[in-house]
């Protein structure tokens, strides 16, 4: 029995390993490999590997794996890749996987720089790859340095502008922050969408030249042949849609191009390799297939798949309704329990002051008894004084009765006796003046005894109130809750032609129509006007690139990547022959 072939095919996100037979196909690997992923939308992709003589070659189907120039090792070494681009991703890409294949894919082009990208969409389509991979920013699972590891913008755009890695992180999160609520295939799609308004993306670039020798580039894509100056992969000259070729064939290194006008000339250049025309002339026929199938009415099976990827998405979009719902009622719950804790603190903390209120007005019960005792102390002793006082009055009084009797009865010298009625006159008016004080002191000490009495009764009334108050109700009690992815080898006959089909289709120029994602979105465009505008504080000019350059003429004429086609598909086919000849 023949040893097996041990075969590694990596895909964007995993690395597959299969043994194989050497009578395998390669349809059948190529079979083996989108049944492990889980793919069905299999018309975009193929199977890369390097050749024998170092070039990048798409594996054949309809030959066996080990009949076709696969460098040998062990175990042998295949990319499993998107092949063909679809035109509009929102509306041709169905499921998930194939979403997810073509975001790593195309990102991966991003930020190799294979794929040009402005400074300020790249920063937008960062946050959207952000999203993509850790969904809702969240303070406590995104802390400061969660992107220090991750590769979101290509290095040409980190170069140009002096800004820190913290920075960059910090601008890109604020966008990340934007996208809240975004699922993460969601996100995946909104990158997709803005991405294919890139001029690079999906082209597949060929040098070539005319018939004058002209070096030239070809690129390929879903809308069809654009013809681009040696100096400039971004802005196209001249453009045949797919549905004015009606056939295509090489002989050696001349490829030739029929148009469906009659009286147009054959569209003629000229690769550097045999090689290389027999990859022109495969992505020729794919993507002039896929062109056609996107303006008939879709099939049974893609039918089918829609179907089934509207019910998952609605699905999805249920259990994700259902999870905000929880999130929103858990956070509620947290707010009533936080809301709740602050009640409890906030009754406690009035607990605690009317029980010092409490103390306080007990010690203010007691210092007001004791003045009042005190009062009433010096108000007996006032009395106690005046009484005195009036006892030494009526004494005086009688001691002056008595010397006016003596004085009658007794003959003294009436000088002697004047001075005596002095004296005692004298003493009995301060004695008298004294008394009034007396009185006076006597009645303040009683007034003051009165208030004290009245700041007593009212202090107890207080106290009363407090102590009967009723005490705040016990904090709540929560139960425990849980919190709930070529070539072949050079044939002898270097001759071929494939006639395309070009009958029963619908609008077959409808591409023409388009606009960019950034001009139909206004919240795209305020976006990518807003990182310009932040970016332009930070960029420095002297390392812009040469496709920074024409990008930045590109924007000021008002070119995009659908006027650009517009343009260059003006006039019949003749006449856009006649100008690929004389470039």
């Amino acid at each position: 029995m023949p040893k097996p072939i041990n075969v590694r095919v990596t895909s964007m996100d995993a690395e597959l390993e299969f043994a194989i037979q050497s009578n395998t196909t390669g349809k059948q690997l190529f079979d083996q490999v989108v049944k492990t992923v889980g793919l069905r939308e299999v018309w975009y992709f193929g199977l890369q590997y390097v050749d024998s003589k170092g070039y990048q070659t798409w594996l054949k189907l309809d030959k066996k794996v080990s009949s076709q120039e696969v460098k040998k090792e062990n175990p042998l070494q295949f990319k499993f890749r998107a092949k063909f681009f679809p035109e509009d991703v929102s509306d041709e890409l169905i499921q998930d996987i194939t979403q997810k294949l073509f975001f790593l894919q195309v990102k991966e082009s991003i930020l190799s720089d294979e794929v040009y990208c402005p400074p300020e969409t790249a920063v937008l389509l960062g946050s959207y790859a952000v999203q993509a991979k850790f969904g809702d920013f969240s303070m406590e699972s995104n802390k400061p340095g969660y992107l220090t590891s991750e590769r979101i913008l290509p290095q040409r755009v980190l170069e140009q502008h002096t800004l820190s890695r913290e920075q960059w992180e910090e601008r890109i999160h604020v966008w990340h922050e934007e996208h809240r609520g975004m699922l993460k295939e969601d996100a995946m799609l909104e990158y997709l969408k803005i991405a294919q308004d890139l001029e690079m993306y999906g082209v597949n670039y060929f040098e070539i030249k005319n018939k004058k020798g002209t070096d030239l580039w070809l690129g390929e894509d879903a809308l069809g042949v654009n013809i681009y100056e040696k100096e400039d992969k971004l802005t196209p000259k001249i453009g045949f849609p797919w549905s004015e070729i009606r056939n295509i064939s090489f002989n050696d290194k001349k490829f030739i191009i029929k148009p469906i006008d009659k009286k147009a000339p054959d569209f003629v250049f000229y690769a550097p390799r045999l090689r290389i025309n027999k990859r022109i002339l495969q992505l020729c026929m794919g993507n002039h297939e896929l062109y056609m199938r996107r303006r008939k009415p879709d099939t049974i099976e893609v039918q089918q798949m829609k179907a089934q990827a509207r019910e998952e998405k609605h699905q999805r979009q249920m259990e994700r309704a259902q999870l905000v719902n929880e999130k929103k009622k858990r956070e509620t719950i947290e707010k009533e329990k936080e809301q709740m804790e602050r009640e409890k603190r906030e009754l406690q903390m009035r607990l605690q002051q009317f029980e010092e209120k409490t103390m306080k007005a007990e010690r203010d019960l007691q210092e007001q008894m004791r003045r009042a005792i005190q009062l009433e102390d010096e108000r007996r002793k006032a009395e106690q004084e005046a009484a005195r006082l009036e006892a030494e009055r009526q004494a005086a009084l009688l001691a002056k009765e008595e010397l006016a009797r003596q004085a009658e009865d007794q003959i003294k010298s009436q000088e002697q006796l004047a001075a005596e009625l002095a004296e005692y006159t004298a003493k009995i008016t301060l004695l008298e003046e004294s008394k009034k004080r007396k009185e006076e002191e006597a009645d303040q000490w009683q007034h003051r005894a009165r208030e004290a009495q009245e700041d007593l009764v009212r202090t107890r009334e207080e106290l009363h109130m407090v102590m009967t108050a009723p005490p705040p109700p016990p904090p709540p009690v929560y139960e425990n809750m849980e919190e709930n992815e070529m070539e072949d080898v050079e044939e002898t006959n270097s001759t071929y032609s494939a006639e395309l089909q070009y009958e029963g289709i619908d609008d077959h120029r409808k591409e023409e129509n388009r606009i960019t994602e950034a001009e139909k979105n206004e919240r795209v465009q305020k976006q990518l006007m807003a990182l310009s505008s932040e970016l332009a504080q930070a960029r420095d000019d002297s390392k812009k690139t040469h496709n920074d350059l024409i990008h930045t003429e590109n924007v000021r004429v008002g070119r995009d990547k659908y006027k650009t086609l517009r343009q260059i598909r003006q006039g019949n086919t003749k006449q856009r022959i006649d100008e690929f000849e004389a470039l």
